[in-house]
């Protein structure tokens, strides 16, 4: 079922999308300012010592890398999951997509204000128990966070497994799910690298959380349009036939 014909000209817009969705779903306002304190229960140390520099920051690094692959591991099993679905329903994968297409449009919708959504305004967590200052605990925590930060980062998710469902691919839909774990994921991990310089950056960066909310929106609702409309399928043509070399790609 798996195939060895996994990157060519039609998933090159979906993997970038993939990975645009994952930074925004970082940047989303029940992600980004529980960044620091996440980082500081994970490795056990405090938010200036990680500032400090040395082991404290060494921790930090150590715990985030465990917690981006322990949600790394979730996202890529959602992958494989919606992509072995659409396989499955091969024959109707194009009314399959037009209905994804259409709720992630009503999830754009409800990021750009048009309409409110009410459970998309409920934050839901899964708690992973005490288990801070560990590596374990911080794959724990991926896992956790992958389940249940539903608000924020669900359309956006739902978006790109409704994205691997389309693909006839197994292997391609998962790589679409490890992009956007790797949108995600790089920040964190960048955050721990660079506590000090992160922290300022956060700062500014809430003050423009209605803007990042319009980006969400925006761009879920082009995607959901892609995918009723199969503006993908037409964009990867459009690509091969005016990058002839990006089928040796295959």
């Amino acid at each position: 079922m798996l195939e060895f014909q996994i990157i060519d000209a039609a998933l090159f817009p979906a993997m970038s999308i993939a990975l645009l969705a994952g930074a925004l779903s970082f940047l989303s306002p029940c992600v980004l300012p529980i960044v620091p304190p996440y980082l500081a229960y994970m490795s056990g140390v405090s938010v200036q010592e990680m500032e400090e520099g040395g082991h404290g920051r060494r921790r930090a690094v150590t715990a985030a890398l465990f917690f981006v692959l322990g949600l790394s591991t979730i996202f890529i099993l959602l992958g494989f999951t919606a992509s072995a679905f659409g396989a499955f329903f091969l024959e109707y994968q194009t009314q399959l997509a037009q209905a994804s297409g259409v709720v992630v449009i009503l999830f754009g919708l409800h990021f750009l204000g048009v309409f409110r959504i009410p459970f998309l305004d409920q934050e839901r967590r899964l708690e992973a128990g005490d288990h801070g200052g560990s590596a374990f605990g911080a794959y724990i925590l991926g896992f956790a966070f992958a389940f249940g930060w539903t608000p924020c980062i669900g359309p956006q998710l739902g978006a790109i497994l409704s994205l691997a469902a389309s693909e006839a691919s197994v292997a391609r839909g998962t790589v679409l799910l490890g992009v956007y774990a790797a949108g995600l994921g790089i920040p964190f991990l960048l955050a721990a690298m660079f506590m000090t310089r992160a922290m300022g950056l956060m700062n500014r960066i809430k003050k423009h959380m209605r803007k990042i909310e319009i980006a969400m929106g925006a761009l879920l609702v082009v995607v959901g349009l892609a995918l009723v409309t199969g503006a993908f399928t037409s964009f990867a043509f459009w690509l091969l036939e005016t990058f002839p070399g990006l089928a040796l790609l295959g």
